[in-house]
């Protein structure tokens, strides 16, 4: 597990991608990405076609933080 912290971030998704090629994941779970990135492409889309709601936007002053 040590070895994994330092190993470099090309080698590690390359070992990842090549263990996605021998077990691929299902097709529920492709489905369940495919879900998720689109739905976050949509959500990405209608914010630049409408702009962000600003009862959404925070006001000038940093939300309160209550110290007990």
């Amino acid at each position: 597990m040590g070895y994994a912290r330092t190993m470099d971030p090309m080698i590690r998704w390359s070992i990842r991608l090549a263990q996605w090629f021998r077990h691929p994941p299902s097709r529920e779970m492709v489905m369940i990405g495919v879900v998720a990135i689109s739905s976050a492409l949509i959500i990405v889309g209608v914010e630049r076609i409408w702009g962000w709601p600003t009862w959404l936007t925070m006001g000038d002053q940093p939300p309160r933080i209550i110290r007990q």
